[in-house]
Order: structure tokens, then sequence, then C-alpha cells
């Protein structure tokens, strides 16, 4: 196993990471600005106003990407055991 391999397969599982992670950190970053805004135009400055619509958006986005997230990881975990030979020997 060569160093190109290596970052061949670190890329990938970066890529694999990036992709499965990105929605729900999109969602949680679009509720919080939306609590945000909602407090500065209301001045509710409560510090822990924002965990609570986080929190919901985070596990409903889990309900709604979940499946297509396992399908993901599944797809990567297969791949890495079906060549381990090859990455490893």
């Amino acid at each position: 196993m060569n160093s190109e391999m290596v970052i061949s397969l670190a890329e990938r599982g970066i890529y694999t990471v990036l992709m499965v992670t990105g929605p729900l950190l999109i969602l949680a970053l679009g509720v919080g600005l939306l609590v945000s805004i909602f407090q500065a135009t209301t001045q509710i400055q409560e510090q822990t106003l924002a965990f609570i619509p986080k929190i919901v958006a985070v596990l409903l986005g889990l309900i709604f990407f979940g499946p297509w997230m396992l399908t993901q990881v599944v797809e990567f975990t297969a791949d890495i055991f079906n060549n381990l030979n090859m990455l490893v020997g």
C-alpha cells in the first residue's frame, strides 16, 4: 500500500463524512439563524432558546435523511471491506 492509496482512502473517507453530516449541519445552521433573527427582532436574549428548535430540527433531519446517510456509510464500509486484501497486502 503506497502513499497514493492512503491519500485516496482518506480523501474518500473525508468526502463521505462531509456528505453524510452536511445536511444536518446546514439544517442546524439555518434553524439557528432563524432563531437568532427572531431573538434580535423581539429582543428576547435567552441563551437556551436556540437549543430546542435546533435539536428538533436535527432529529427531524435524522428521520428524513437517516436512510440515505446509513446507505452512504454502509456503501463506503462495504467498499473498504471488499478491497481489504488490496489495501492491506
